[in-house]
């Protein structure tokens, strides 16, 4: 972590997952990084909680960066992307032959990780039956994979994340409340962008620059009136949301427009409208330029459903 003479907070090491990413000076983001500091070198169980677009992710990195750790594997994990038949099989390895298709053996996460970091995203999402079975690992600090009984001791610090109030899930029984005490040895609360809206100007420095020099395009910088605006905003998606709607003007070259709760857009004050439907052509022809004809990233480039972006490209082709 650096602080700067005008009190800001930066992930400033080149070892940064995203480079010179700003934080800010909001008190709650100041006293995380400290946190994370702290944690870093004790290597305790941490829960980072958050709306979802805060970033916590980026913070398990740091976490990562921060410590003794920084040279060993960072395993993610998306809870809510596990497989409930095979999830235990996926978390904690399994033997040859073990159940139908296991041709061969598995490390699962936890031992492919070993000596590193296990991150698990959205750890709310976990199924309730499996979360008996992460508790126990986390005490006895060993796994057994599926199809043995021998249990493999393991050394990886857990980083857990949720946009969840999981004190709620505990009271509604779908999380376990001794899972939830072991998870949060220390617990990072990730501000929402509405709540640290004097960070918003740094934020719209700091990936205006990015997309620039990333696209080629000369620098925007907002007037007054655009930058109230945009500080002015609610931000649903926070910080990743602000950072879309950067790229999304850059890589259009147009200057960026504020989306309304709708979901549809409209400009900024003092900024030449944008409307897609009407530079549908051009829109869809530069998205999948600056991704090299990706049309999964160049549909959340413009914001639009996957098979939206189908629909365009075939009336292009129709043309």
């Amino acid at each position: 972590m650096v602080s700067h003479p005008d009190n800001t907070t930066t992930i400033g090491s080149d070892r940064s997952p995203q480079g010179d990413w700003v934080l800010g000076e909001d008190p709650a983001v100041c006293r995380i990084a400290r946190h994370v500091e702290r944690a870093s070198e004790v290597q305790c169980t941490v829960l980072i909680s958050g709306e979802t677009g805060t970033g916590k992710e980026i913070w398990a990195k740091q976490l990562h960066l921060s410590g003794p750790r920084q040279d060993k594997p960072f395993v993610p994990v998306n809870c809510a992307a596990l497989t409930p038949t095979l999830a235990e099989s996926q978390l904690f390895g399994h033997e040859k032959g073990a159940f139908t298709g296991a041709l061969g053996a598995s490390l699962g996460v936890f031992r492919a990780a070993h000596g590193g970091i296990v991150f698990l995203d959205e750890v709310g999402e976990m199924p309730l039956e499996l979360q008996p079975k992460l508790l126990r690992v986390l005490q006895q600090r060993e796994v057994t994979p599926v199809g043995s009984s021998t249990p493999i001791p393991i050394d990886v610090q857990v980083i857990a994340a949720t946009n969840r109030d999981l004190d709620e899930e505990v009271a509604e029984g779908r999380f376990r409340e001794d899972l939830l005490f072991r998870l949060n040895m220390v617990e990072l609360e990730v501000p929402a962008l509405r709540d640290r809206r004097g960070d918003i100007p740094r934020f719209i420095d700091h990936f205006s620059r990015k997309f620039a020099a990333q696209y080629g395009r000369d620098l925007w910088r907002p007037d007054a009136q655009t930058l109230r605006e945009f500080c002015e905003f609610q931000w649903p998606g926070n910080v990743r949301q602000l950072s879309h709607v950067i790229e999304q003007s850059y890589v259009l070259d147009c200057a960026p427009s504020l989306p309304n709760m709708s979901g549809s857009r409209r400009s900024a004050s003092a900024l030449p409208y944008f409307d897609l439907s009407k530079l549908r052509d051009t829109a869809v022809r530069q998205a999948l330029q600056a991704t090299g004809g990706h049309k999964g990233r160049a549909a959340r480039l413009l914001g639009v459903h996957a098979n939206t972006l189908t629909r365009l490209i075939s009336g292009l082709d129709d043309e």
